[in-house]
């Protein structure tokens, strides 16, 4: 199970990650850093905080709390990209941070204890955390990109009334043990 888990997270956070940057990629500069009302959270914010986050938590993780000194997290809530590419070249740099952490785990490492602003988490736990904070963020991210699109919104699942066929391909198919992500 222990072995299942690895890669099964490791695709879980490549799956978020595409749906981000799949997100990412249909925005144009303005709509990134559109806030729908005062004081919300744009597309470019949300992005820039996951990054921070990721940088925070997934550096040195095993060794160091994941909350460092050097984190300014409310900075992580002003928007100061100035280029579509900036924005991206951030993003990849939190999820590299976080794929070079955890690609190199074993089975042993998983009932480690790691600390999140002194509060001890297994790396199990810790990994759960973090997966579910960034599939909310993620989510937020599709969401506000959607409305941001409107009709040129290009489906990162299936699209409305496409559920029939989509189910007729997958149960075409015969039974077998694979993971959701492997047809994306």
């Amino acid at each position: 199970m222990e072995h299942s888990y690895l890669s099964s997270i490791l695709k879980q956070f490549e799956y978020y990650k595409s749906l981000g940057d799949a997100t990412l990629n249909q925005l144009t500069l303005a709509e990134l850093k559109h806030e729908f009302v005062e004081d919300t959270n744009s597309v470019a914010i949300i992005t820039k905080h996951i990054a921070g986050n990721m940088l925070s938590r997934w550096t040195n993780f095993l060794t160091e709390d994941g909350e460092k000194e050097w984190r300014h997290r409310d900075g992580e809530f002003e928007d100061t990209f100035q280029s579509k590419e900036e924005l991206f070249n951030y993003w990849n740099t939190g999820w590299d941070c976080l794929f070079n952490a955890i690609r190199p785990l074993t089975v042993n490492d998983l009932e480690r204890v790691i600390y999140i602003r002194n509060q001890g988490h297994t790396v199990t736990e810790a990994i759960n955390r973090q997966l579910a904070h960034y599939a909310y963020h993620i989510g937020q991210l599709v969401f506000l990109g959607k409305l941001s699109k409107g009709q040129n919104w290009v489906s990162l699942s299936i699209p409305k009334g496409k559920s029939t066929t989509y189910n007729k391909e997958k149960f075409s198919k015969e039974k077998g043990r694979r993971h959701f992500t492997d047809d994306l």
